[in-house]
């Protein structure tokens, strides 16, 4: 039986050996559903050592999202949101420390307008911020928020250094992950609900927001290790800043949160940190291949010679030039 790789290249292997592929959604048909489940078994058990990599950051999810309920518990919806950007500068951080990557001065200056944004919103939020229920805790909430961020950055750092080192399929890298993080959760809700859920079933309480919540979360899940793998783990914190609108357009309409100006100016920088991070990758690259262009094409008073053709015209659309850092590194790296 032959097994074929991402890349497309065809290779032998043994009976029973289907492609990565085959986790994809759509892929697995009847036909081959032997074949999957040996290849699961291949990757999991077989391969224990490759699957043990993944119980780090799985072990370090589980705790973020447990501390994510707490902060929330003990922040309005909108402060919350904002201050839990702050996994964008760990992230970066460990980047910097585990991937050696580098940041540019004006990436490293966002940072800094980030970190000054939510300082100002948590100011907003001691001194006052409006009423707010009596069984919240800030100082609590700012905790958990804190080690949230510093988990959330460790982690994805951790799981895309996994992603990008190996040629394991997403979705592979996904039920690796899930493996541990339901076992532990399991554990976490025997060990402090297990008297409860014996009495009245596991499926108790859950009303359709609640499945709601467990849905969006699933996806997701999925859609962030996507973007990890063809895109980085900064830019994909930085694109979820731009949830702070939604959240608190939202926490206005359902629990009447107030905007004073503290908090507009916080969540202000935050959502000017985006646009400071998206200009190097953006404008300044499209800026940089215009320039290169017209320096390589000569003066524009240059005269053909007679019975040739013009040259082509520098479009002055900088769309298409813009449209490279963009793509999905597989379809930029062959």
């Amino acid at each position: 039986m032959a097994a074929v790789g991402s890349g497309g290249s065809t290779a032998a292997a043994g009976p029973g050996v289907v492609s990565a592929g085959a986790l994809e959604p759509g892929t697995a048909s009847a036909g081959n559903v032997k074949h999957l489940a040996l290849f699961l078994h291949d990757a999991v058990l077989v391969q224990y050592v490759d699957t043990l990599k993944l119980a780090v950051p799985s072990l370090i999810y589980t705790l973020q999202n447990n501390l994510q309920y707490v902060a929330i518990s003990n922040l309005p919806a909108a402060t919350f949101q904002v201050t839990y950007q702050l996994k964008i500068l760990t992230t970066a951080l460990f980047s910097v420390l585990m991937l050696n990557r580098s940041l540019s001065r004006l990436q490293w200056a966002s940072l800094l307008l980030l970190f000054t944004g939510v300082a100002i919103v948590q100011a907003q939020q001691a001194g006052g911020g409006g009423p707010r229920p009596l069984d919240q805790n800030p100082g609590a909430g700012l905790a958990a928020v804190v080690a949230s961020c510093l988990s959330s950055g460790f982690a994805g750092v951790y799981f895309e250094k996994i992603l990008k080192g190996s040629s394991g399929s997403v979705w592979l890298r996904n039920l690796q992950l899930g493996l541990f993080g339901t076992a532990l959760g399991l554990v976490g809700l025997w060990w402090a609900e297990g008297t409860a859920v014996a009495r009245r079933g596991f499926f108790f309480g859950y009303t359709p927001a609640v499945w709601g919540v467990v849905l969006n979360q699933a996806f997701g899940g999925l859609l962030v290790a996507v973007v990890v793998k063809y895109a980085d783990n900064i830019l994909k914190g930085f694109a979820t800043s731009l949830s702070i609108v939604l959240s608190t357009v939202a926490s206005i309409r359902l629990f009447g949160f107030h905007v004073d100006p503290l908090f507009a100016l916080g969540a202000g920088l935050v959502i000017g940190a985006v646009y400071l991070y998206s200009l190097p990758r953006g404008a300044a690259k499209a800026i940089a291949s215009t320039s290169a262009s017209t320096s390589t094409s000569g003066p524009c008073t240059h005269q053909q010679p007679p019975g040739q053709p013009p040259p082509p015209k520098l479009s002055s659309h900088r769309g298409d030039l813009s449209t490279e850092p963009f793509l999905p590194k597989s379809v930029l790296v062959k």
